[in-house]
């Protein structure tokens, strides 16, 4: 049993590891004035980035694989991050525009915070009972399989008992 899951690798430690000059960035320019507004330049490039990455590289990412058909393997988790994007975009207009007019609060740096860990938790579940679902398919196509070569064997049993009876020359005349 793995000690890591691939669904919340790519949530935390990948979206991490790709934000981080821009998290950096941000930071340092709010550290050097704590005093003064924070520069539009941090936030912007963060969504400016994470909407290059969901749109462009995605983007290319399917074309470069050709004609071929695309599936998506786990509609589940694709679904949970697709919504929670969404949100994300939404809740940044929210915190921004509507509730406290260009200034993020302590509170709405929780909640945001408490979204992510969401978005880990809802996408981990959504992992996990596709795995279940996968694992649950797995056994009926394996149980059909069994049933299929159990009747095989029947058949063929059959075939020697009648060529037995019959003679193999009528039989194989048959087959």
């Amino acid at each position: 049993m793995p000690v890591w899951n691939a669904t919340v690798a790519n949530l935390t430690l990948m979206a991490l590891g790709s934000s981080a000059p821009e998290i950096l960035l941000s930071v340092i320019g709010t550290v050097q004035d704590i005093e003064a507004l924070p520069s539009k330049l941090g936030p912007s490039t963060i969504v400016g980035s994470a909407s290059f990455n969901l749109l462009v590289i995605s983007g290319l990412s399917i074309i470069a694989v050709g004609d071929t058909p695309k599936k998506i393997f786990d509609v589940g988790v694709f679904a949970v991050t697709s919504i929670f994007s969404m949100w994300a975009y939404i809740w940044l207009f929210l915190t921004l525009k509507d509730i406290s007019e260009d200034i993020i609060e302590t509170w709405e740096a929780w909640l945001t915070l408490v979204f992510f860990f969401m978005l880990i938790i809802f996408s981990y579940v959504a992992d996990k009972v596709n795995a279940f679902f996968e694992d649950k398919k797995k056994t009926n196509e394996e149980k059909f399989e069994a049933e299929r070569a159990a009747e095989i064997n029947i058949k063929k049993n059959q075939l020697r008992t009648m060529a037995k009876e019959k003679g193999e020359a009528l039989i194989i005349e048959i087959a």
